[in-house]
C-alpha cells in the first residue's frame, strides 16, 4: 500500500538546494554520520570499504518517489528518512541477517529547501543507527521530484540465508510484529480522519525489529520474508517458492486496536491486516518442535498443495500492493 500524489513540503523555505550546491551539500550530509566497526572506509572516497566478516554479503535495494510512495503534506521528512531505511533493512533482517550498511541515492529539484535535506538525513541517519549500520556513501542527481534510493547489505554470521524456498508442509506460520497499522493509517489520512495518531505514525515511519529476523533463523526458521506488500500477497510469494499451501488463522490474526479506526470509515480491519503492506513486519515458517523466539507469534500453517487461504477459504478481493497497478 503506497501513498498518493503530493500537494505540498510542510516545511519553511529557506536556503535551497540549488543555492547551496552539490558538494557543500554532500559535506552538510556527511558531517555529523556515525560508522559502526564494520564500515572500513566512509563516504569521501570513490567507494565505500565494508567489511564482510563471514565472507558473503546480503543485498537488497529499493526506491522511493515523491507522489508515489510518500507525500510530504503527510509525512515530515525525518519520517521518510526513517521508512526509506527501514523498509530496506527489514528485507535483510528477513534473511536472517544483520545490517553492516547502506548507500543512499538521492534525486530532488535544485528548488528543494535544504530543511527538506536536512530532515531526511536526520530520519535515515537515525533508522540506521537502530539496524546498527552505517550510511556508508550514495550519490545526489537533481530530478524533477524527490526520489530516494537506498541499498542496504548485510551479513549472514555464518548462517544460510533465509530465503523464500525453504517451507514443508506441516509446519507453522509465524509472524513477528504489528499487521494493518500501517494500511490504516494511510486510509485515515485519505479520509481526513483524525483522532487515531498511533495508525498515522505507523504509516509515516514503520519500526521493524530487526534483531527478530536473525533471532528466527537462529531458532530454526526454514523460510522468511518481509511483509512490505501484504501478508497476503508475501505469504503467496513463500508458497509459490516453497511448492506448499499456506493456512491463515484468521482469530489468530485479529487486533482489537484495528476495529475503531475501521468502524469510523466502515471498513473491515482483517483486510488491512491481510493486504496492507510497509508495517514491515517479518513472517516465517518454523518447523513445529521448534519454541518460536520472543515476539514471534503462530499465525496458520503450511499444508501440501499450492496458495494461501484463510480459515481455509480463498480471500476474495485485493491481496495486497501491486508496483505497476494497470489502474495507475
Amino acid at each position: 500500500m503506497r501513498s498518493g500524489a503530493t500537494t505540498g513540503r510542510g516545511t519553511d523555505i529557506t536556503e535551497t538546494v540549488g543555492e547551496l550546491g552539490e558538494f557543500a551539500l554532500i559535506r552538510r550530509i556527511t558531517a555529523n554520520l556515525v560508522q559502526p566497526a564494520a564500515t572500513l572506509l566512509g563516504p569521501g572516497d570513490d567507494a565505500a570499504v565494508l567489511a564482510a566478516p563471514s565472507g558473503s554479503v546480503v543485498v537488497t535495494t529499493d526506491m522511493l518517489v515523491e507522489g508515489r510512495h510518500f507525500r510530504f503534506d503527510w509525512s515530515d521528512p525525518e519520517h521518510i528518512g526513517r521508512k526509506a531505511i527501514a523498509q530496506n533493512g527489514a528485507d535483510i533482517a528477513a534473511m536472517g541477517a544483520e545490517v553492516t550498511g547502506f548507500v543512499i541515492g538521492l534525486g530532488c529539484p535544485s528548488t528543494t529547501p535544504v530543511s527538506v535535506i536536512d530532515g531526511l538525513t536526520k530520519g535515515m541517519a537515525a533508522e540506521a543507527a537502530l539496524t546498527g549500520g552505517g550510511i556508508i556513501g550514495g550519490d545526489m542527481v537533481q530530478s524533477d521530484r524527490v526520489v530516494i534510493s537506498v541499498t542496504a547489505l548485510g551479513d549472514l554470521g555464518g548462517r544460510a540465508p533465509a530465503t523464500r524456498s525453504g517451507a514443508k508442509a506441516g509446519q507453522t506460520v509465524a509472524v513477528h510484529g504489528r499487521l494493518g497499522w500501517s494500511a490504516a493509517g494511510l486510509a485515515l489520512l485519505d479520509a481526513k480522519v483524525d483522532g487515531f495518531r498511533g495508525f498515522v505514525a505507523a504509516h509515516q515511519a514503520p519500526t521493524p525489529d530487526y534483531a527478530s529476523g536473525p533471532a528466527a533463523a537462529n531458532a530454526g526458521a526454514t523460510a522468511m520474508i518481509d511483509i512490505s506488500d501484504g501478508l497476503l500477497a508475501d505469504l503467496g510469494h513463500v508458497a509459490a517458492a516453497s511448492g506448499v499451501a499456506v493456512d491463515l488463522d484468521s482469530a489468530a490474526l485479529a487486533d482489537a486496536a484495528l476495529i475503531e479506526p475501521a468502524g469510523a470509515l466502515g471498513l473491515d480491519p482483517l483486510a488491512w491486516v491481510l493486504t496492507g503492506g510497509e508495517d514491515h513486519a517479518l513472517v516465517a515458517v518454523f518447523p513445529d518442535e521448534v519454541m518460536l523466539p520472543v515476539g514471534w507469534r503462530r499465525i496458520g500453517r503450511t499444508a501440501a498443495g499450492a496458495g494461501v487461504t484463510v480459515d481455509g477459504t480463498p480471500w476474495e478481493g485485493s491481496q495486497g500492493w501491486q508496483s505497476f497497478d494497470p489502474k495507475g
